[in-house]
């Protein structure tokens, strides 16, 4: 008797012990850290911005242990799918394109995208108006893929890694125009004393074809259970007034969209 009481510890030991290490193990968020207000790094080194407080009342929530590692925005899938990161939380947009590769949980933000450019700028935001044109956008991004297959046949198509760069080149003056997600181009760069001359132009662009579905969280395919933990999370601060407290700090519109 003694013997099977010790066998049957022995075996619930091997069996308790890995269920309590999955509990245990850290989640790794991802972000390029480019994208003021929504993520970026502070002064200190330190992950800033709506994404970041979003992500710490869903990892929260959902009573994960949750830490970040930062990854260019070129390599934020490769690294995700080879398990250097478990979840992507850098303002990432559903594409049907992207749904190949990953998963994505439910949308946290949806906004359409626009062209900036010169208060003064004569030109129109069309292929006649643009062509000859140079403009900025950051590399790898759903406004990469818009501007190039719209535009890319008449106007010079200038990348970069982050955002501020695009804004620093305009500038100065070495673009005629950029493209980007409409409520970022306002807060991080027209709002700012660098973008007082400065200005939206033309339509905002709206086509899920182009700008998606809205803004995720992106996961491995294989990785269900951890996604469906996240889409009961983003309800649930939506229900309990924590994303509304969040979205204030930062916007003063509805961030969520419809």
């Amino acid at each position: 008797m003694k013997s099977l009481y010790i066998a049957a510890i022995v075996l619930s030991s091997i069996f308790i012990a890995p269920l309590q290490a999955a509990e245990s193990k850290t989640v790794i968020l991802s972000s390029d850290f480019t994208y003021p207000p929504f993520n970026y790094k502070d002064s200190t080194g330190k992950p800033v911005g709506f994404d970041i407080d979003i992500a710490d009342a869903l990892c929260e929530q959902a009573k994960l242990k949750c830490e970040w590692v930062t990854q260019s925005w070129d390599g934020l899938i490769p690294a995700l799918l080879s398990r250097k990161s478990d979840v992507i939380m850098a303002s990432m947009r559903i594409t049907e394109e992207r749904k190949k590769r990953v998963s994505f949980t439910n949308k946290y933000y949806q906004t359409p995208a626009s062209f900036v450019a010169a208060k003064n700028a004569d030109f129109s935001i069309d292929k006649k108006g643009l062509k000859g044109k140079v403009i900025g956008v950051q590399l790898g991004t759903i406004h990469d893929n818009y501007v190039t297959e719209m535009y890319g046949d008449v106007a010079e198509v200038k990348r970069y890694t982050g955002q501020d760069q695009v804004y620093l080149d305009l500038v100065n003056g070495r673009l005629d125009a950029a493209f980007g997600n409409s409520d970022q181009l306002v807060l991080a760069f027209l709002e700012k004393e660098r973008g007082a001359d400065f200005a939206l132009k033309g339509a905002l662009v709206t086509d899920k074809a182009y700008v998606g579905e809205g803004t995720a969280l992106a996961l491995r395919k294989q990785d269900k259970e951890l996604t469906e933990k996240f889409n009961t999370a983003i309800a649930e601060i939506r229900k309990n007034g924590t994303y509304e407290k969040i979205a204030a700090n930062y916007f003063s519109f509805d961030i969520y969209g419809e």
